[in-house]
């Protein structure tokens, strides 16, 4: 299985107490990010890929940029637990390729979890994408799993 963390693009910040974190939109510099970062992904996402986003404005902003259907799912909201990413996304046993755009400091966590075995803050750059592959070498005999780390897009760098 391949998971792809999408955290998602620049957003405004918070201007007062009454407005909700929960609806920050991407500002200009975010919505460049979020299609830089999407052209990538669409170059080499397979057609299979299941997009999944928190339910956030700026997450489902983000995931509009890849110009795919995607699932708005509770469970990837601001706060949510590492644990509760991998249950939505399937992990390890999704036959396709799931992207999830969500929040920091949870991917983070997700990808410490995946790639060291524990969860701890690993931060990661607004509107980046980490890409995880999870491959069991069943063909030779080696029924583990074998975690790469694929890929890392920093839309800075696009």
């Amino acid at each position: 299985m391949d998971i792809i963390l999408w955290r998602h693009a620049d957003a405004a910040a918070v201007k007062n107490e009454s407005e909700a974190d929960f609806h920050r939109r991407l500002t200009s510099k975010g919505r460049k990010q979020a299609l830089a970062v999407a052209t990538w992904l669409e170059r080499h996402l397979p057609d299979s890929a299941r997009v999944l986003a928190s339910p956030a404005v700026r997450a489902q902003e983000t995931a509009s940029a890849l110009g795919r259907k995607f699932s708005t799912v509770q469970e990837l909201g601001v706060g949510a637990h590492a644990v509760q990413v991998l249950v939505a996304a399937g992990w390890p046993d999704n036959r396709h390729p799931v992207v999830v755009v969500g929040h920091q400091p949870t991917l983070g966590r997700v990808a410490s979890l995946l790639l060291f075995g524990v969860e701890q803050d690993l931060s990661m750059r607004k509107g980046a994408a980490w890409w995880i592959t999870n491959r069991s070498r069943k063909d030779t005999g080696d029924a583990d799993s074998r975690l790469t780390l694929r890929a890392v897009v920093c839309p800075d760098y696009l």
